[in-house]
């Protein structure tokens, strides 16, 4: 993956300045450390920071069509280049490289704004028609990778993280309180808006065309399910064998690289179906990375050896503490952009730091396989609780929840009442679009009673009215099970782990991720699936199980599953260790930002300190008051050191040193 930016003027000609580009570019050279490339002309300028993955020598970019009207800068990878360049070609188009990238530019000669539809992989495209004067952006259909974009004094920036933006615009962000306010229920921002007041980003699958003065945006693609006499009609061995088949190609696909590609290996059943995939078609020797926390329940390591062990993988494994987690954790906001509840990510940025030390730069990852395939949870909550809101008043049908969760004792007053009040919020309208994640928003919006006075008072918008504004009109026809899966796709999934906790701590340390749980045609198989092959009773992920059943050590198909999780609150309970805390939770610093009630905060850190914050809700809030908090520190508080001095410094020492840099009018 790589870095892009550029910035376009809305109704003038007049040149962009070079020093304006390289200060976006300074920014991004984490996500691109190979190769820097510019392209200015009439009111427009493009910048890239490249890590080379396929075409290491011939790959710079922007990348341009026989003619040189049509530019490109790319982040990402066009899986199926190969197979388009064939096409193209037969066509008559001529290349001069040998990258995925110029495949666009081709591609969008011949198709025009439909090239799109014939790209499989994952990106973020900026690409520049000089006839016709338009710029074209387009995000990838799972939303894998980022594109933010806003308008200011005349232009349009955009750029793979906000902060290139910020040194654009030479303007201080500010937080967005409504965003904020978004992800104490959610996790997430729903798109278009970010955690930066005016800074926007495109929605997964969206493409936004900017021409005369106006940008257009559409949906080019979107999760879609369809009706019951729809789905396959095939036997269950049959599909089974489909899935295989189809995710034995998209893994493969994802193994075209002119560089090393290893696999993260989690112990989990998706990462190890994956490297199985791997290990049982390729003769390529495995490389597979994990991250554990001896001594907590969070260890995973006996099932990633049993998997290892079983493939002959050259294995690396690096640990996490709460230590780790603490000193992590700044550097880990500077990267996210963004509040956070969890701390999660951190030892994600961690992993990726190990894939980086031991020479690699691409791997691939499991994730998506609990969306795409019904794994998560949540689902088998959601079919509980609607079985009990079919009789509110039963006392025995809530206690099927204990076989999702057999480590809580729900025998106890105090287990029921927990049961009423947690899952069954709802219960009286189980056909509402997301009734499947009531009980989770409802949790994670204890955090509000952090609030301020001044940010209650500030808050006009229902976060419920802004996620029921995403959701497609046909939603109520679906089955409740695929109503799940989209609100999952379009929420936790898309804003929160493909993000926070997938391409920023991947980029962090500049290793590209790929996912072939995300290709669109198992999406699309999937979403055609019968939800009784998805989840069959309680057991998740049933038909990846059936297909994947001689691939698999049946101690790893039939564990229950365990959510990635990291230490949190604990982490920041050693003054010694995270001393940067008692700054940023200074009730002075905590009323000039003023989102959270200074008196309160302090009660919480003096709980944390005292090891008594063991409750979720009282974990997500001090992680969501110490990360919003960071956020001010680091773009706030900190923009002339972070941003542009950062940008300038970068700037002046690359400054006529581009000499790939081109000019076009």
């Amino acid at each position: 993956m790589c870095g892009i930016a550029g910035i376009i003027n809305m109704s003038s000609t007049a040149p962009i300045p070079e020093r304006t580009l390289l200060r976006m570019a300074a920014l991004l050279e984490h996500r691109g450390p190979d190769d820097h490339g510019m392209l200015r002309g009439d009111g427009f300028g493009l910048v890239h920071t490249r890590l080379s993955i396929i075409d290491l020598a011939g790959g710079h970019q922007p990348i341009h069509n026989e003619d040189r009207t049509i530019w490109v800068v790319f982040n990402g990878e066009i899986f199926n280049y190969i197979e388009l360049r064939k096409l193209l070609e037969s066509k008559g188009h001529r290349f001069y490289t040998h990258t995925d990238t110029e495949v666009i530019v081709h591609l969008y000669e011949e198709y025009g704004d439909d090239f799109v539809q014939h790209l499989n992989g994952q990106f973020a495209i900026a690409l520049q028609d000089i006839a016709n004067k338009r710029l074209v952006l387009v995000r990838d259909r799972p939303g894998i990778l980022p594109l933010f974009y806003t308008e200011h004094d005349g232009r349009l920036y955009f750029a793979s993280e906000m902060k290139s933006i910020f040194a654009g615009m030479e303007c201080v962000p500010a937080i967005d309180r409504v965003a904020l306010d978004q992800i104490m229920t959610f996790w997430s921002v729903i798109p278009p808006r970010t955690a930066f007041e005016g800074i926007k980003t495109l929605a997964p699958g969206e493409m936004m065309v900017v021409e005369k003065g106006r940008c257009r945006k559409h949906r080019y693609w979107d999760w879609t399910f369809c009706q019951p006499s729809e789905y396959h009609s095939a036997s269950e061995t049959e599909l089974a064998g489909q899935l295989h088949e189809l995710l034995l190609d998209a893994t493969l696909i994802r193994l075209r690289s002119d560089v090393p590609v290893g696999a993260y290996l989690s112990g989990g059943l998706d990462s190890s179906v994956l490297v199985s995939l791997i290990a049982g078609m390729t003769d390529i020797q495995l490389r597979t990375f994990s991250i554990t926390f001896p001594g907590s329940d969070l260890d995973e390591r006996l099932y990633q050896d049993e998997m290892s062990n079983r493939l002959t993988a050259e294995h690396s494994r690096i640990t996490c503490t709460p230590d780790d987690v603490a000193a992590g954790f700044l550097n880990a906001i500077w990267h996210i952009e963004s509040p956070i509840l969890r701390t999660a990510p951190v030892p994600m940025g961690i992993l990726s730091g190990l894939v980086h030390s031991q020479g690699y730069k691409v791997v691939l990852t499991g994730e998506g396989a609990d969306e795409v395939l019904g794994g998560y949870d949540i689902f088998k909550e959601t079919k509980i609780r609607r079985f009990w809101s079919a009789n509110p008043g039963s006392r025995l049908r809530p206690l099927l929840l204990k076989r999702l969760y057999p480590y809580l004792d729900f025998s106890k007053v105090q287990g029921q009442a927990y049961l009423q009040s947690f899952f069954g919020v709802g219960l009286d309208n189980p056909d509402l679009a997301y009734f499947s994640h009531l009980p989770r928003w409802v949790t994670t919006a204890k955090c509000k009673t952090f609030y301020s006075s001044d940010m209650n008072d500030s808050l006009r918008e229902d976060p419920y009215a802004a996620v029921a504004g995403i959701l497609p009109a046909g939603i109520g026809s679906w089955d409740y099970f695929n109503r799940a899966q989209y609100v999952e796709s379009k929420t936790l999934m898309s804003g929160y782990l493909l993000s926070s906790q997938g391409d920023r701590m991947l980029m962090q340390n500049s290793i590209e991720g790929r996912f072939p749980y995300l290709d669109h045609r198992v999406i699309e198989f999937a979403n055609r699936l019968d939800p009784r092959l998805k989840m069959k009773v309680l057991n998740e992920k049933y038909l990846l199980k059936r297909a994947m059943a001689d691939r698999i050590p049946r101690s790893i198909l039939r564990r229950h599953k365990q959510p990635y999780r990291a230490p949190d609150a604990e982490s920041f309970r050693d003054v010694d260790k995270a001393g940067y805390v008692e700054h940023l939770l200074d009730p002075d610093y905590v009323g000039r930002v003023g989102c959270f009630d200074a008196q309160k905060v302090s009660l919480l850190y003096k709980k944390v300190r005292a090891g008594r914050a063991s409750s979720a809700k009282d974990n997500m809030a001090f992680i969501g008051i110490l990360s919003t908090q960071a956020l001010h520190h680091l773009y706030v508080e900190g923009y002339t050191d972070n941003i542009i001095n950062r940008a300038d410094r970068w700037a002046m020492g690359n400054e006529g040193n581009l000499n790939e840099a081109t000019h076009v009018c």
